[in-house]
């Protein structure tokens, strides 16, 4: 049985019933105002993967070409009640092996009592494509709606504040470089290889980032090279660009320590030191660290970031 649509919102409305699913805190870092407006802007992609059918010609060809295109239109469903959401067909990384239904956008902050008609409806929405979860966003704490499996959590702080540092001033040893080449780039691959040994599930949780992006870091002057004593120890890297959330932000694109640096208790402070190499006090820094990797979550919070809410999944019936 298809879910019934309700008539589609419009981005500013669909703007507004996500930024009332945010965390309170983040309310007092940045005016309601500049954030509807920023999130007006970003939800504009969910308006038009709802109505382009050009666009959803290009998945079905991608992900299930024996489909009509009409299956990869977002569609506002009408889950019970007042509540609705934005039911939007995802592919893990782009894989067409690891599918899932995001609900975007929810008309309101949903309660535990809601999770059994939301897998309904997301179960519903793209049944022939058998996705394996949904994936909802909410404020509330990791681990709050029993029966659901862990995503990403968003990390952040207003950089101002986190200027200031946490309980230890940051080791004289200990700085950040802005970084001219990629020389390290292998240095780095190696240490994300070192943890994946130890963890097992690390590569499903974080991964290097691209030499690509990393090299549009270091056009940006937005590349650190983390240096103890004058060695190498990692990197550090953020993009300037966008928001995220609505707000004005900063975002952790990169944040790794080569292994012989690791276990010091040096992660918080390359939060500090970053803090203070960003040109823009006024901004947020934002970084998402999945739920389960509790080494790099305790850095972040250690560091004075704050977790404000992440995607969680709901398992679906239809993988």
């Amino acid at each position: 049985m298809t879910p019934a649509r309700a008539a589609l919102p419009t981005t500013r409305e669909l703007a507004g019933y996500f930024l009332t699913a945010q965390h309170p805190l983040t309310r007092r870092w940045v005016d309601d105002a500049v954030r509807l407006d920023l999130l007006t802007v970003n939800r504009a992609e969910d308006t038009m993967l709802a109505t382009d059918l050009e666009f959803a010609a290009l998945r079905a060809r991608r992900f299930a070409p024996h489909l009509p295109a009409e299956t990869f239109l977002n569609r506002w469903t009408v889950v019970e009640g007042d509540l609705a959401a934005m039911m939007s067909m995802r592919y893990e990384g782009g894989d067409p092996s690891l599918p899932f239904v995001g609900a975007t956008v929810v008309s309101r902050p949903f309660t535990a009592a809601d999770l059994p008609a939301l897998a309904k409806a997301g179960a519903e929405a793209y049944p022939e494509l058998r996705p394996r979860y949904l994936r909802l966003w909410s404020a509330r704490p990791a681990g709050w709606f029993a029966g659901t499996d862990p995503d990403r959590r968003f990390l952040a702080g207003p950089v101002a504040k986190l200027r200031a540092g946490f309980e230890r001033t940051p080791p004289t040893e200990l700085a950040l470089v802005p970084a001219s080449t990629l020389e390290h780039y292998e240095d780095a691959e190696q240490a994300y290889a070192d943890v994946d040994v130890n963890h097992p599930l690390h590569p499903t949780q974080a991964a290097i980032a691209s030499r690509e992006s990393l090299a549009n870091a270091v056009a940006a002057g937005m590349l650190f090279d983390v240096r103890f004593a004058g060695e190498w120890a990692g990197y550090v890297a953020v993009m300037t660009t966008g928001d995220t959330l609505g707000m004005p932000a900063y975002v952790v694109q990169e944040l790794i320590l080569a292994t012989r640096f690791r276990g010091r208790g040096l992660g918080p402070h390359l939060t500090t030191l970053l803090a203070r190499a960003l040109p823009d006090d006024g901004h947020i820094l934002v970084g998402t660290i999945h739920a389960d990797n509790r080494g790099a979550q305790d850095a972040a919070q250690r560091a004075g970031r704050v977790d404000v809410g992440g995607w969680l999944q709901v398992p679906l019936a239809t993988s």
